[in-house]
């Protein structure tokens, strides 16, 4: 997992895919529609959704195997939690399509960030991940983009 600001991209070596995700994103202000959008076919692809924030128990726990996510928010603020996938009880198995597996909730999470715009979150595939949560007492609006990352585009050049 990586939690950073955005002005420091360019300080991690994930190659052209990672500077082709962060070109795109460059590009994104809160305004920007809301959909799905083919960067490189679907091995690099950007979702751009607008939903308010739920209750921790409302909250998904997830992994990815195929892609990596990259997380930031346009507006809003959302709290996401990490833990380690091993040790973690599978509540729904593998869905190859979406890639994507969902976990039992433990009590408390090992990491627990509010994202912020100007952030961003990266989980690899052994990162299980927790996002959608409401940062306050209440829900709020967030509009927020995910970027997938096919896993071996990051390791060429």
């Amino acid at each position: 997992m990586i939690l950073d600001r955005i002005e420091n991209r360019s300080l991690y070596p994930f190659g052209t895919a990672w500077k082709a995700a962060f070109d795109f994103l460059k590009t994104l202000t809160p305004d920007s529609t809301d959909g799905k959008h083919l960067v490189q076919g679907n091995e690099l692809t950007v979702a751009i959704n607008t939903y308010p924030t739920k209750a921790r128990a409302a909250a998904k726990l997830e992994t990815h195997r195929k892609y990596v996510d990259i997380q930031l928010l346009l507006s809003g603020s959302e709290v996401i939690e990490v833990f380690p996938k091993a040790g973690l009880t599978v509540s729904e198995p593998y869905i190859p399509e979406r890639d994507v597996e969902f976990y039992q909730v433990p009590a408390g999470a090992p990491a627990r960030m509010t994202l912020v715009p100007g952030e961003f979150l990266v989980f690899f595939p052994d990162d299980a991940h927790m996002p959608c949560v409401m940062a306050g007492n209440s829900p709020e609006p967030v509009k927020k983009v995910v970027v997938k990352i096919a896993v071996e585009l990051l390791t060429q050049k």
